[in-house]
């Protein structure tokens, strides 16, 4: 790989990084502690990918699993460093083995016991993804908690005031 192909793209994104995020100098502390997910665990999942696509003619398929796990913790670990979400992205290490374990399947032989694993994770990852995010979006707006009171206020009023029905 030519220097020219990777060298603009990283200080594209270094640039971009200090103009948005930095308000103080930046020392080569700072940078391992923000980038250390981008300089040691995304590298090292593409480089199992980079075995398995480049080498043995795809007959390791299973170099893909640890492959998808790294890529995506990396990513996870990556986005939530940037913006401090941890408390909202840690469901993607549930969804990081679900990722290596469907890359395993769909270029392995597709056996289809491995999905049961894969759409547990899977599904475990979003539905925390969804409850954890849109709760913490739902408690963030200025009507939130005030909202809900008066809708369980309002019914049940509702509840209590509604005729009753006679039995015959």
């Amino acid at each position: 790989m030519h220097r020219k192909n990777w060298l603009g793209p990283v200080l594209i994104l270094l640039g971009i990084y200090l103009f948005f995020f930095r308000k103080e100098a930046i020392d080569a502390g700072t940078l391992f502690g923000t980038f250390w997910a981008t300089m040691f665990i995304i590298p090292l999942g593409l480089f199992f990918h980079w075995l398995y696509f480049s080498l043995n003619n795809h007959r390791t398929t299973g170099l893909l699993i640890p492959g998808g796990i790294l890529f995506t913790v990396g990513v996870v670990c990556q986005i939530a460093t940037l913006f401090d979400s941890w408390q909202y992205l840690w469901p993607g290490f549930l969804l990081a083995p679900a990722v290596g374990l469907f890359e395993f399947y769909w270029f392995g032989n597709r056996n289809k016991w491995l999905l049961i694993p894969i759409n547990i994770l899977g599904g475990l990852s979003v539905l925390f993804f969804a409850v954890f995010s849109l709760g913490s979006l739902y408690n963030k707006t200025i009507l939130g908690q005030p909202l809900l009171a008066i809708a369980l206020i309002a019914i049940g009023a509702g509840v209590m005031l509604s005729p009753k029905k006679r039995k015959f």
